[in-house]
This record gives C-alpha cells, sequence and structure tokens, in this order.
C-alpha cells in the first residue's frame, strides 16, 4: 500500500534529483522510496561483505544477487597492471 508523503528539501536539490531520477529512468518517489528502505533494511549477512561505498549506491545500482566484490576487484587489477 502506498501513501502520500509531504517533504520540504533544498529547491536545488529537488532539481538535481529529478534530473538524476530522469537520467536513470526511475521517478523521484522510487529513489527515495529506495533509499528509505535501504536506509531502515535491517542488516544482513550478505551487505556485511559488500564495502561502504558501494553500500551507499544501494538503489542506484543494479548488482546480481551473486555479485562478488573482491572477485571483481582481483579482475580489475589483474587486468589493469598485465
Amino acid at each position: 500500500m502506498t501513501t502520500k508523503l509531504t517533504l520540504t528539501v533544498e529547491k536545488d536539490i529537488i532539481k538535481k534529483a529529478k534530473s538524476y531520477a530522469k537520467q536513470t529512468g526511475r521517478s523521484l518517489s522510487e529513489l527515495i522510496e529506495t533509499y528509505l528502505s535501504t536506509l531502515t533494511e535491517e542488516h544482513r549477512e550478505d551487505t556485511a561483505q559488500i564495502s561502504t561505498k558501494l553500500q551507499k549506491l544501494a538503489g542506484s545500482i543494479k548488482l546480481p544477487a551473486d555479485f562478488d566484490e573482491k572477485k571483481e576487484l582481483d579482475a580489475y587489477f589483474e587486468r589493469k597492471h598485465l
């Protein structure tokens, strides 16, 4: 069930957020809902293995359930330095 929410946010932030939402093909409501969901989600075992920087991107990037950050970083550095 959805319900209406009124927020007070700086005009500049709203403008940037709307632009970002449009670029990513989502609505501003979806971005805010995803952010609030992530913020209030209980700590799960699988998020403990994901870096803080990557966790902050939650909602803006859709990763596969079996994403292995360490494996991907290792592969990246191997390609970069070989």
